[in-house]
């Protein structure tokens, strides 16, 4: 039997449909030796990562996850609610997310913290919050010991810290502006709700000595209704696809039925 060379096209597509039948091998093989790696090194177990939820193109990792459950122990209010759940945190950063695509549409630079904004928010978490405090933060020893202790590294504190002030610059600066309080208001809101608090026969602040901060209370709740219904509406238009349905959370899977996001 006599078989004809084959041709060098031909033997070129032969090879491609080699390499493309050994690529998910390939990549197994290549996360598994980094991973085997790092594991080895003593910097993170052996695990291969997966998407879990993309947005508008944009891949979730499961890494991704972990991550912001571990950072949440910065969150005062996260803090006191135990552990963030992963279908939380996962609402979060696909908030995050389409948060910071809007940002780079716009090209708000002007969202972008200084570093100085960044030390100073490290400084309040390392000496003010309640954990950090009971860990003696405050000295290098005693945040190295903390950071250790929940997975983490000053880097990645600082570029979290960064983006989280990122967003609230970008949030103050869309949706403050036009906002106005007025006395009625912030009197309003010192009778019904301030002094209700304090008990008989404490010294009650005047008016005047809290006008400012009541002020400050009332314009970040109208931010708040603005933002949430704006992320509402930014999910409802773009392409959120959750990939793990354990991770869905209730709210989620009814705003699907109404638009793309979690289909």
């Amino acid at each position: 039997m006599h078989f004809q060379p084959l041709s060098p096209l031909a033997t070129a597509s032969l090879r491609l449909r080699a390499l493309l039948a050994c690529a998910p091998v390939l990549l197994l093989l290549l996360a598994t030796g980094s991973a085997a790696q790092n594991a080895a090194a003593g910097n993170s177990p052996l695990v291969l990562d997966r998407v879990v939820a993309v947005v508008n193109n944009q891949p979730i990792l499961l890494s991704d996850l972990d991550e912001e459950i571990r950072l949440s122990v910065l969150d005062p209010d996260e803090a006191g609610l135990k552990v963030l759940t992963p279908q939380r945190a996962l609402e979060q950063l696909i908030g995050r997310a389409l948060i910071q695509q809007q940002i780079r549409q716009e090209d708000a630079r002007a969202a972008d913290p200084s570093q100085d904004q960044v030390n100073a928010r490290l400084h309040d978490i390392r000496t003010e919050l309640p954990l950090c405090v009971r860990q003696d933060c405050a000295s290098e020893d005693g945040w190295k010991k903390f950071l250790d202790s929940h997975g983490l590294t000053s880097q990645r504190v600082e570029n979290y810290l960064c983006y989280r002030l990122q967003i609230l610059g970008f949030i103050e600066m869309r949706f403050r502006q036009g906002i106005r309080i007025e006395p009625p208001e912030v009197e309003a809101y010192y009778q019904k709700t301030l002094l209700p608090q304090y008990a008989a026969g404490e010294q009650l602040p005047s008016l005047e000595s809290v006008a400012s901060r009541i002020q400050e209370i009332l314009l970040q709740r109208q931010v708040n209704i603005l933002f949430d219904d704006w992320l509402k509406n930014l999910r409802k238009q773009g392409d959120v696809e959750v990939l793990d349905a354990t991770l869905e959370a209730p709210e989620s899977k009814e705003t699907s039925n109404g638009g793309t996001a979690g289909k």
